[in-house]
């Protein structure tokens, strides 16, 4: 009974195994369709904007319009064909499917435009949350003579 059990065992996880290895990759080409609906080119080029402005106030002797094109169309293609493999690496054709099939609906599209607006409020609010629990928990170490009155640990006395 045991034998059996075991190989029955046995044969589950070989066909479970097999399952996973079936999957497959999915294609450059469905990776890039996914970019496409996913609008990562134009997010890259309002990153640009970004970029130019920091870059521009880091290094204030290079004229502005050098960085106006750091991130140009064939830097943006050459990223996205740098971010394929990675995609490939984690998600099935399948997945990429589903997600294709998800981000071309009306609520996947709301996602991709509100997320930046969601992910920064998000950031705000954490920002906020954490300089709050500091001042909490060092409020608690000084209160226990871990810290002193300054937030600072307390000289120790030479030994």
């Amino acid at each position: 009974m045991r034998k059996w059990t075991g190989m029955a065992i046995g044969l589950v996880l070989a066909i479970g195994g097999a399952g996973q290895a079936l999957a497959k990759p999915p294609s450059t080409q469905q990776v890039r369709q996914l970019f496409d609906v996913m609008h990562l080119s134009q997010m890259f080029g309002q990153m640009n904007a970004q970029m130019a402005g920091v870059m521009g106030r880091a290094m204030p002797c290079v004229p502005s319009s050098y960085w106006n094109n750091f991130i140009d169309a064939k830097s943006i293609d050459q990223l996205m064909g740098r971010m394929v493999p990675i995609y490939q690496s984690h998600f099935t054709d399948r997945d990429v499917a589903g997600l294709l099939k998800f981000y071309k609906s009306p609520l996947g599209q709301k996602v991709i435009t509100q997320m930046p607006v969601t992910m920064a409020e998000g950031m705000k609010i954490g920002q906020q949350w954490g300089r709050e629990r500091a001042r909490q928990m060092v409020g608690e170490l000084q209160k226990n003579g871990t810290l002193n009155a300054q937030g600072r640990c307390p000289a120790t006395s030479a030994k």
